[in-house]
């Protein structure tokens, strides 16, 4: 992976918590997030307690890099969210001003636990779909805003081995959102969900209290 062609946008412990309809039990779970990037959800969780561990291919770089990396491309992803604001919801985020805010907030967030975060394991460079832990390692896995989000540039065959290994990993699997960066239903999801159903892990769709970009109303719930 080269860092020029990361886009480092981060979300707030908050965030997860909707988006995921993460109860007060389900923080006490022993979670995985996958594909976190520079989000304060391992951060905001580990600082009350909680158990959890984050992947993500950008974790090989040093704070620095990615943090210049974030001055980098910011200013660009605000340009794009303004050009693209009526495809989301102003609503519990006021404007693309307050968006940014909070977006930079979250990663500082993650930049100051970084280093404490690598050295006890709970930041860890690694993607999908190989994950470096044992059969139902975690109680709970959460992946945001990247298996069906990126529907265009990873394949069907991806996503199944994708969901399949998270399954093999986690007790139970969460997914958000199901819409592709074009805000469309991901034509992956029900082909996803059979060959999951074929070997034998349930899936069901829940709605979920966030809601940002429009239509993103629902998450993927996958059980062994």
């Amino acid at each position: 992976m080269q860092l020029e062609s990361i886009v480092p946008w981060g979300r707030s412990l908050a965030e997860y918590r909707s988006m995921f309809m993460l109860s007060d039990a389900d923080l006490k779970k022993h979670i995985l997030g996958c594909s976190d990037g520079p989000a304060a959800f391992n951060a905001g969780l580990s600082a009350r307690g909680g158990r959890v561990v984050s992947v993500d291919p950008v974790y090989q770089f040093s704070a620095e890099q990615i943090w210049a990396q974030i001055e980098r491309v910011y200013p660009q992803v605000m340009l794009q969210m303004q050009q693209n604001a009526d495809h989301y919801i102003w609503d519990s985020i006021s404007s693309v001003e307050v968006l940014g805010a909070t977006r930079m907030d979250a990663m500082q967030q993650f930049l100051a636990d970084f280093e404490t975060g690598l050295e006890a394991g709970r930041y860890l460079t690694a993607s999908l779909p190989d994950l470096p832990f044992g059969d139902r390692q975690f109680e709970l896995a959460l992946c945001s805003h990247f298996l069906f989000l990126y529907s265009e540039h990873f394949s069907l065959v991806q996503h199944i081995e994708s969901m399949r290994e998270l399954c093999r990993v986690a007790e139970e699997v969460r997914v958000y959102p199901l819409l592709t960066l074009d805000g469309k239903p991901s034509d992956y999801l029900p082909a996803v969900r059979e060959a999951l159903s074929t070997e034998g892990i349930e899936t069901c769709l829940q709605t979920v209290d966030y809601q940002f970009q429009k239509g993103a109303t629902q998450m993927l719930i996958a059980r062994a």
